[in-house]
């Protein structure tokens, strides 16, 4: 689905490669998640998918960058977003009007969807997302949770096939945080729709994901399952990346060699772990 292949990309006017010799591949209905510290190359990775480098930064572009059979080049954005939904960080600055169900309506309209399958798109969307009920909300209104969901609504009514988001819960409280994520895991496993997704809150993200790349100076420094990734707590915070606490936990049992086994991904695991320690 997602093939990079010696990919290279370096802003106009600056002195570093956001991107460098990044090689990636992501088949489709995959969930992955995508860590690392500030200036680690994640945001650039996600314009990579979706054509927003180099068609609209520009900069030095060397190297393949394929989605769906697609080169991102040759396609452009505006093919490959009948493919790819993208959420950016800034969810105000991608809203388009001032109602929710106009501005379900606006993408719609402009892929050109038949008349007579825009409301059963529209309300699919809606009820996908669980927010029939905000249909004739005005945006201004809703909370950041629900602007959200308004934009993740918009995106799922294109019926794309990749789903690209970049940091979606950076300014949700924890309850939002966790429907967010909820809301990607039906996505994921009842449409099979490939989600790729860019974020901080690492506990939250591994729960959820399957799949863990954590980017370090436009690279990927380390990519495999969460449980494989997290066994590699020095290089987690080599990269920058702050560890999970029940990771962080059971580093120091083994440091004081009362533990020996592998890191837990997940509370209960931890809750088994210590378990056996006290034991």
């Amino acid at each position: 689905m997602i093939r990079l292949h010696n990919l290279n990309f370096k802003y106009r006017g600056a002195t570093d490669f956001a991107l460098a010799d990044m090689n990636l591949e992501i088949g489709e209905g995959e969930f992955v998640g995508v860590i690392g510290s500030s200036g680690a190359g994640k945001t650039t990775l996600t314009y990579a998918l979706n054509g927003v480098v180099p068609h609209y930064y520009g900069g030095d572009f060397y190297g393949r960058a394929e989605v769906n059979g697609l080169d991102t080049i040759e396609a452009g954005p505006a093919k490959l977003s009948e493919i790819v939904g993208s959420v950016f960080q800034d969810i105000d600055g991608q809203m388009v009007a001032s109602i929710v169900e106009d501005e379900l309506l606006f993408g719609l309209e402009n892929f050109g969807v038949p008349r007579k399958e825009i409301g059963e798109r529209l309300a699919m969307a809606l009820e996908t997302l669980g927010i029939s009920d905000l249909r004739d909300r005005a945006i201004a209104t809703l909370s950041g949770g629900q602007k959200q969901k308004v934009a993740i609504a918009a995106i799922v009514a294109l019926k794309p096939r990749v789903l690209v988001l970049d940091e979606p819960t950076g300014e949700l409280d924890p309850k939002s945080s966790v429907q967010v994520f909820e809301m990607l895991k039906k996505l994921n496993e009842d449409f099979g729709m490939t989600v790729v997704v860019v974020e901080q809150k690492i506990m939250l993200l591994c729960e959820y994901v399957r799949r863990l790349i954590v980017m370090g100076g436009g690279r990927a420094l380390l990519d495999g399952t969460v449980r494989d990734v997290l066994q590699n707590a020095e290089a987690l915070g080599a990269a920058g990346v702050s560890v999970p606490r029940v990771t962080s936990l059971a580093v120091e049992l083994k440091r004081r060699g009362l533990y020996a086994g592998s890191y837990p991904a997940s509370v209960p695991e931890a809750e088994r772990m210590v378990r056996e320690v006290l034991a």
